[in-house]
């Protein structure tokens, strides 16, 4: 049997090669660093307009013009727009009619399950049921729409502090029509191909559950289920059903035998899957709940396989999606822990291999890129600084106008003033003088934020005294006393317009982003967090309160002291 793998083989000679240095922009979108490359693209980190890390998937510009290159792109475009599951990549936006098209997915900033294993080691029995729970939620959820992956592999599965998330979806197809029509032509990686996809057979959601298992494997012992060495004796151990499951716990490898089957009628389903992970969960034998699929595997039921004569030529550098990214400037990553004896992470009683932190994993985004990128939102803190915000402009209108034009003006700066060094950082690489031009900027930065404040703050205003009109013309109709527009309700209801307004309205993302970096600067530990927040709210409240109690009373402008007395008013005159 002659098989032609199609998929993203690397160029040979390099030609078309589309670097993070030929693009400013692609799109709207602005580039900041390149993430990884294959044969037919190139995958980079960028920001959209709204300032949010985007994933962008170039063609190359030798298969730019290929119609099946671009249908392929347009398979996976309208493969990830049916699927909604947050265990997939979305497709935010794409444009396949460019002279480069390019689609653009969510961001994950996390490695590859197989990047993960090749340095870190197998993964212990908590990450693996981790993986294997959340690949079987992101199975479900693509085969509830009728989709079929058909190459789900360790490079497909993205890590994000040990939750997985799929991508990939070039060779995905509806279930309706997943047959391959060509016998002996497939498109995958040969140890990962199931067996269906090899001899030309239906396409069903089994096949994805037979990918699911080969993952697992990888997962569990750092090796393919399927060995290395030419690609027609990888082929045919697959097609034999023989796997390799050294090193997997023997509590989970009959339900990882049965979905390696050959017939995809003996693989467990879903359910069954979750079954049987269950009880794996609690220390149960999965023989026990799945008697009809599995088996009890004897010691002489796996064996070690033959040696197989190296091939020629080194494997090539996986591409995008089907491997390990390639990180154009990899940071040193401090020594994984060492494996137990026999190559494999300690299972259920022992002590489970720890995974790398979210900081180290945040930490690839710090060198060239956005330095906001990956940081905590702290909404919470700008929630409470929203309703602080209306008590103020309600009890003290100008002071509070006052200082929501501060805080935007102090916001925009600080975003301006970053958005200045990731671009510096961009074209020129991190630098010593970073700083030192930081801060020689800062008046320039000053004077740009202080006139997008200005014509930023006019529709909010607009807004917000219109909120202020209505409702206080609609008060007076209730209680017949006039229209009153220094009354606190009139002026709670314009303030919260005009706040809201500001926030999502135009200009609206460098306020955000500014506000978020603010709030972060002042409200780092989660305990300081939480006192912050309570005493926002606390504070807001009370004022409120105390206003619509009529306890105290709407002041447009503070006086700084009872006036002094007349002379008239003095003793004795």
């Amino acid at each position: 049997m002659t098989t032609q793998l199609l998929g993203d083989d690397p160029a040979p000679d390099g030609r078309g090669d589309v670097g993070v240095g030929d693009f400013d922009t692609i799109g709207p979108y602005r580039v900041l660093q390149q993430l990884g490359q294959g044969g037919m693209g190139i995958v980079h980190l960028a920001l959209d307009a709204r300032g949010r890390a985007v994933a962008i998937k170039v063609l190359r510009a030798h298969v730019a013009h290929d119609e099946d290159a671009r249908a392929r792109l347009a398979r996976e475009v309208d493969t990830l727009a049916r699927v909604r599951s947050q265990r997939i990549a979305p497709v935010f936006d794409a444009d396949l009619e460019a002279d480069q098209p390019y689609i653009v997915t969510r961001y994950v900033p996390g490695p590859s399950l197989e990047q993960r294993v090749r340095e870190d080691g197998p993964l212990g029995a908590e990450s693996l049921l981790t993986l294997a729970r959340g690949l079987t939620e992101a199975l479900r959820a693509i085969h509830d729409v009728g989709v079929i992956h058909r190459d789900l592999k360790p490079g497909n599965v993205l890590l994000l502090d040990d939750d997985p998330v799929v991508i990939d979806f070039g060779i995905a197809h509806v279930a309706e029509t997943s047959r391959m029509t060509m016998t002996g032509l497939v498109m995958g990686t040969p140890g990962y191909l199931s067996p269906e996809l090899v001899e030309g057979g239906d396409v069903t959601p089994a096949t994805d559950w037979w990918g699911w298992a080969a993952t697992l494997v990888f997962a569990a012992t750092g090796r393919s289920p399927f060995g290395r060495g030419g690609m027609e004796a990888v082929l045919a151990r697959v097609c034999r059903g023989d796997a390799d499951l050294r090193d997997v716990d023997p509590q989970l490898a009959p339900l990882l035998h049965a979905a390696l089957a050959p017939d995809p009628s003996r693989r467990p389903d879903a359910d069954e899957v979750l079954m049987a992970l269950e009880a794996w969960a609690r220390g149960r034998p999965v023989t026990e709940v799945l008697p009809q699929r599995t088996r009890v595997l004897r010691p002489d039921a796996t064996r070690a396989l033959p040696p197989v004569a190296p091939a020629p030529r080194a494997e090539p550098p996986a591409p995008w999606g089907q491997g390990d990214w390639t990180d154009p400037a990899p940071a040193p990553t401090p020594p994984g822990p060492a494996p137990a004896p026999g190559g494999r992470a300690p299972w259920p009683g022992t002590q489970p291999s720890p995974s790398p932190s979210p900081g180290a994993q945040a930490g690839m985004l710090e060198r060239p890129g956005d330095p906001r990128i990956g940081k905590a939102r702290r909404s919470d803190v700008l929630a409470a600084l929203l309703v602080g915000g209306v008590a103020l402009v309600t009890a003290l209108p100008w002071v509070g106008l006052a200082v929501a034009v501060c805080w935007s003006w102090s916001a925009r700066t600080i975003d301006r003033s970053m958005t200045a060094t990731v671009r510096r950082r961009h074209r020129f690489g991190r630098r010593r003088s970073d700083g030192v031009a930081a801060v020689a900027s800062a008046p320039l930065q000053l004077v740009g934020a202080a006139v997008t404040t200005v014509v930023a703050a006019l529709l909010p205003l607009a807004v917000g005294a219109a909120g202020v009109l209505a409702t206080a013309l609609a008060q007076s109709t209730v209680d017949g006393r006039g229209v009153r527009l220094d009354s606190p309700v009139p002026l709670a209801v314009g303030a919260l317009l005009a706040l809201l307004i500001g926030w999502w309205g135009p200009g609206g993302p460098s306020l955000r982003r500014g506000s978020r970096s603010m709030a972060r600067s002042v409200t780092g530990p989660p305990a300081l967090r939480l006192v912050v927040v309570a005493a926002l709210l606390v504070l807001a409240v009370g004022v409120l309160g105390a206003l619509a109690v009529g306890a105290i009373d709407v002041s447009w402008w503070p006086s700084l002291g009872s006036p002094l007395p007349s002379p008239d008013q003095l003793p004795g005159r």
